[in-house]
């Protein structure tokens, strides 16, 4: 049996007949950039993540870019992370000019830990940005009690977290600005390169959707000095049919998840940790193992692809060895990023294929 990481096929093919009329809509009206597409999808997302405000943009880490130029973050200014995440959380910062602040992880949910931000703040912080890493919401309640308390922005980094809940809110809705990708291989992926930007302030929202453009709202006449970050029609309408999925997508998901839960249960691995406030996507299913890369390569050679998000914690890369934090500088991160491996995840996958690869993780840990 081959079972792939994701198979992006397979739901293609299910939702196929509604994703070939939105596309075909698009070239038939030849309007490919911003248009009724886009303005449609942006307005079910806003409804979907309990936003007034919605803006698409060209992928995701335009949108932490532009959340943190509307805050007006800029050189000299700090702002507070996570080293567990994708290099786009830091590279934003770093592309404003200001200085990203990593604070460790809780090794439970791979998410910031709230205890220890604080310690971290200086008079040049500006704003936090929490990951809901996995498809996992941050503890967000002292996350924003610390940021009132300090008067620091929040930024959500929502890229893995659609349709993600934080007690009773959505993950995307808590924060100041808050900040989706839609890559392809995400919960709700486009095809091809895609963003967001949600917020509840009206004049955030309006700087966004200057920055997305050149710095106009009329055509020609440039308020502030923008960019070009616009999202593409053809990638809101693919959107637009995958969101009505969405839903029922994340639903199996957590069937799928759990299911791996009661059959991996009674081995020596660690399981995802879903925590009590927390109602977890799972756009990865991440599990950590002592042995982590014989058991992908054990898993390799039976026909079950694996991935590893991420292996180098954003602190230890080459691209911020000028920082000069060394090993142990984050010892939850750096000791996840040794053990983490994701199994496959998608709606998609059937309860045989993954029995098949617990089967085969069993085999291994039988052996090793």
């Amino acid at each position: 049996m081959q079972i792939p990481f994701v198979d992006l096929k397979t739901q293609y093919l299910n939702i196929k007949e509604e994703i070939d009329s939105e596309i075909q809509d698009v070239l038939d009206n030849t309007a490919f950039i911003l248009g009724k597409k886009v303005e449609a999808f942006e307005e079910n997302f806003a409804k979907l993540c309990d936003a007034k405000f919605c803006v698409g943009v060209n992928n995701g880490t335009s949108a932490l870019r532009l959340a943190l130029l509307a805050l007006d973050i800029k050189p000299g200014d700090e702002v507070i992370t996570t080293p567990s995440t994708f290099i786009a959380t830091a590279e934003a910062i770093s592309h404003v000019g200001a200085t990203p602040v990593f604070v460790d992880i809780d090794e439970k949910t791979f998410t910031i830990d709230p205890n220890k931000i604080e310690e971290k703040i200086t008079e040049k912080t500006k704003a936090i940005i929490p990951v809901h890493l996995y498809g996992q919401p941050c503890d967000m309640d002292p996350i924003m009690e610390i940021a009132r308390k300090h008067g620091l922005k929040v930024v959500e980094d929502a890229a893995q977290a659609h349709n993600a809940t934080y007690k009773d809110k959505k993950a995307g809705s808590i924060g100041d600005v808050n900040c989706f990708s839609f890559y392809p291989g995400k919960n709700l992926g486009a095809y091809g390169e895609a963003g967001a930007v949600c917020t509840n302030s009206e004049e955030l929202a309006r700087k966004i959707v200057l920055l997305r453009q050149h710095g106009e709202l009329e055509k020609y006449n440039h308020e502030i000095i923008g960019d070009n970050c616009r999202i593409a029609a053809i990638q809101a309408a693919v959107l637009g049919v995958k969101l009505k999925h969405l839903e029922s997508w994340t639903e199996q998901r957590r069937k799928n998840a759990q299911l791996y839960n009661e059959l991996l249960e009674n081995t020596e691995l660690t399981l995802p940790f879903e925590a009590p406030y927390a109602k977890h996507v799972y756009h990865v299913y991440c599990i950590r193992a002592k042995n982590r890369d014989k058991l992908r390569e054990y898993l390799e050679k039976n026909g079950v692809a694996s991935g590893i998000h991420y292996p180098i914690p954003v602190h230890l890369l080459k691209a911020y060895s000028f920082m000069g934090l060394k090993e142990g500088s984050f010892p939850a991160s750096e000791q996840a990023a040794k053990e983490i491996v994701s199994l496959p995840m998608y709606p998609e996958l059937s309860e045989e294929q993954i029995r098949y690869v617990v089967d085969k993780v069993n085999e291994f840990l039988k052996d090793n």
